[in-house]
């Protein structure tokens, strides 16, 4: 019997550094975050959900109050104001701090937040779904390029 031992330090090294960068997530995350960010960012410059769909226009109320059809473009820009943030060692959240955020995303029917002082209903009228946070299935690709390329960029000592 003929029996042969290799001993690759090159290899072990490569073994010990990919370990390591899977043990420790947090480089690939924080660029899937501002990756992700980015392409929510870009939904706003396109009117359109994570799949590619256009958002409901708005209603012709909105644009006479607002002096123009753009769906989701406030005085403000705080909805745009997209953000990422790490929560813990293998969790991204994206998202906006704007409060409203979720109505958005969501929709809401006219009344279903109560109403104001005046007793006027909360919000105004029906406001339709405009999703604009999710994961397509171009982000998806996209999340594991960059995962391959941490866990590649590792066993290379990069």
């Amino acid at each position: 019997m003929i029996r042969i031992h290799i001993d690759d330090r090159q290899i072990q090294q490569a073994l010990r550094r990919l370990q390591e960068a899977a043990d420790d997530l947090t480089p690939a995350l924080e660029d899937i975050g501002e990756y992700l960010a980015r392409a929510t960012r870009q939904r706003f410059a396109e009117g359109k959900d994570p799949n590619g769909a256009p958002w409901e226009p708005l209603s012709a109320r909105t644009i006479a109050r607002k002096g123009h059809a753009k769906p989701l473009i406030g005085e403000t820009g705080l909805l745009r104001k997209i953000r990422y943030q790490l929560e813990g060692p293998d969790t991204v959240v994206v998202g906006t701090g704007a409060e409203y955020g979720a109505t958005h995303q969501f929709g809401a029917k006219k009344g279903q937040f109560g109403k104001t002082r005046k007793g006027r209903p909360i919000p105004w009228g029906d406001i339709p779904a405009r999703p604009f946070l999710g994961v397509s299935d171009e982000n998806r690709t996209a999340i594991l390029d960059i995962l391959a390329e941490h866990l590649e960029g590792a066993i290379h000592g990069r």
